[in-house]
């Protein structure tokens, strides 16, 4: 397969966890486009450091495309956003930057998305806002393991699951916030999500039973027995309970 343009280097960029846990797929694909790759979240390399190792090799031309092989994720543009941010604290030689309009669903579609590009100005909006200044003030904080095990057994489709239910409840960041994870260690009981500040630890969580976990847990403040699992907490070291 020739490149995907063949006057500039293009960088595949996962935007999610999905693309971090699914490393192989990524790099294949870019092996096929004669791309090199780089995350936006949760893996090396980053977006920055991959742009900051062509700008020093003298790249005059990066096309980035965004790749979301995962359900959900940050949307397009937050790619402009963080190349933005880069381009504009570079110090030194300064690649022309241009960034696909739309995310690549697949390996299939990254030759198509790849060849609509917008060029980053460095006008672009900055990586703070009003709207992100505080702690959001959720109730509770579900964690979902996106380790390698827990991704292998479904874990996607439990976050899936998941966010639909909180959203069929009318829940939203203020009242649960979602956040996937790397491995939480109980891989055994693959896929592991946990909820606090309950210390509640949740196994084998597919779609039914993380829609469960909302209705039951979330909304009606009962732990769901069936998927709970033991958990054992280490007492600190030199603290005695003094408690009757």
């Amino acid at each position: 397969m020739t490149p995907l343009s063949p006057r500039a280097a293009v960088v595949l960029v996962g935007m999610s966890i999905g693309e971090a846990v699914r490393r192989d797929e990524l790099l294949r694909t870019a092996a096929a486009h004669r791309a090199s790759i780089a995350f936006l979240q949760q893996a090396d390399p980053s977006l920055s450091a991959e742009l900051t190792r062509l700008a020093d090799a003298g790249t005059e031309t990066v096309v980035l495309v965004g790749v979301r092989l995962a359900g959900s994720g940050p949307a397009q543009s937050w790619l402009r956003r963080i190349a933005a941010h880069w381009w504009r604290e570079r110090a030194g030689h300064r690649p022309e930057l241009l960034v696909a309009t739309r995310l690549a669903d697949s390996p299939d579609a990254v030759a198509t998305v790849a060849a609509a590009t917008k060029a980053v100005t460095g006008s672009e909006p900055g990586l703070t806002s009003a709207a992100w200044e505080d702690v959001t003030g959720h109730r509770h904080q579900v964690l979902v393991c996106r380790g390698p095990r827990c991704t292998a057994l479904g874990a996607e489709e439990g976050a899936r699951a998941l966010v639909r239910e909180l959203a069929a409840q009318g829940l939203g960041d203020d009242d649960v916030l979602v956040t996937q994870t790397g491995c939480q260690f109980p891989c055994n009981q693959a896929p592991v999500v946990t909820v606090q500040p309950d210390d509640v630890w949740y196994g084998s969580v597919d779609p039914a039973a993380a829609g469960r976990i909302v209705t039951e847990h979330l909304v009606d403040g009962r732990p769901v027995e069936s998927h709970r699992l033991p958990r054992h907490r280490k007492e600190q070291a030199g603290h005695h309970d003094t408690s009757p």
